[in-house]
């Protein structure tokens, strides 16, 4: 059985402009940590391939400390690593990967054209190509097809989602026509699991590591299985964090009771965009509930979602201003679109709240 383990879009030195300036530099000291998990998992799966599918810098500019972890994680490594440069960080004269001298087993592939390597000692090739700017409009497999022999895999960045992709674009045709055993890819974010087409086994890993709530939950990368004309992947998640956006109903509850029952069982780790739901009279109290939960949990955005209760819409019947100016929120509320009607709940808030001489919601 040959074992081989699969990864992409580790985006190295990612921003995180979402994140205050701290956390943001503490997520991409975790980016590089990730490399170290990666190899351990190479190592427990006793890997005999490995299959870098692009991306793994988020741009041409990479940190010294970023460099160094990948030194150490190659340097950790036996077996041959084959990586394929995406769009964020193509092949270029800049590019660290021209311009730095990497191990004998390390084999990345720097131009356009599909590039064939044997790898005698396990009986198999492996076809790959690199991004060398920004863009692809030509696709990667456009006219390819591997050679009748036993074995063979592709590493390729690239895009099956259109045609017309700027990222090198891939149809489901060229993946059956490729002649490929496995065709290991990068540029989607999120894991496709185990697709075939033709004769053609192929998958996307996703980002080993979310980055914003674009990239939510489990993030990891593949272990595959090649035993006779059988192939089989394992998922095996290794984000540090999660990206998460729950649900919390907060009707008939003190929210701050809720929200504290609610992160007892969360895992502290992650990140989250917690949406408060339910029907209140008044909405919850967000800056006290922000300051509650950092106390509790990594990083948490609060997103008031209540919505008026009905006891509130009954007074719109009362030949008031107050009953006048419900009627009149009540018909833009049923005219606005979705997006819109949040805020249109919170201005109900405050309106009654200044017709009332009561303090403005927070």
């Amino acid at each position: 059985m040959l074992t081989f383990l699969h990864a992409a879009d580790l985006h190295l030195d990612s921003p995180f402009h979402a994140l205050p300036p701290e956390q943001a530099a503490q997520r991409r000291r975790e980016q590089r940590q990730l490399l170290s998990r990666l190899a351990q998992a190479a190592r427990e799966s006793r890997a005999d391939l490995i299959f870098l599918a692009g991306d793994l810098f988020d741009s041409q500019r990479v940190r010294p400390e970023s460099l160094q972890a990948l030194e150490e994680f190659f340097a950790g490594l036996e077996a041959p690593v084959f990586l394929a440069p995406g769009n964020h960080d193509p092949y270029t004269d800049a590019s660290p990967y021209c311009r730095r001298a990497w191990p004998g087993h390390v084999h990345i592939f720097s131009g356009p054209t599909p590039e064939r390597v044997e790898v005698p000692r396990l009986g198999v090739t492996v076809y790959g190509s690199a991004f060398v700017s920004p863009y692809r409009m030509d696709g990667p497999l456009t006219g390819f097809r591997a050679r009748e022999e036993g074995v063979s895999f592709g590493c390729f960045h690239g895009d099956l989602s259109s045609p017309h992709s700027r990222y090198g674009p891939i149809t489901q045709g060229e993946v059956a026509g490729s002649g490929l055993t496995y065709l290991a890819l990068g540029h989607s974010h999120a894991a496709s699991g185990l697709q075939r087409a033709g004769q053609t086994y192929y998958a996307w890993p996703g980002c080993p590591e979310g980055r914003g709530f674009d990239e939510m939950g489990d993030k990891g990368v593949y272990i595959g299985h090649l035993e006779g004309d059988r192939l089989t992947l394992d998922f095996l998640p290794l984000a540090l964090r999660r990206y998460l956006s729950p649900a919390l109903d907060i009707t008939g509850r003190d929210p701050a009771q809720a929200l504290t029952e609610f992160l007892s069982g969360a895992n502290p780790e992650d990140i989250l965009r917690l949406r408060l739901v339910g029907a209140r009279e008044e909405g919850p109290d967000l800056t006290a509930l922000g300051a509650l939960a950092a106390e509790q949990c990594y990083h948490v955005t609060l997103l008031d979602q209540t919505t008026l209760s009905q006891s509130l819409w009954a007074r719109r019947e009362e030949d008031t201003l107050t009953g006048l100016f419900l009627r009149k929120m009540a018909q833009r509320l049923q005219e606005a679109a979705p997006e819109d009607q949040p805020l249109l709940e919170r201005a109900v808030r405050f309106g009654l709240a200044a017709l009332e001489g009561r303090e403005e919601p927070t």
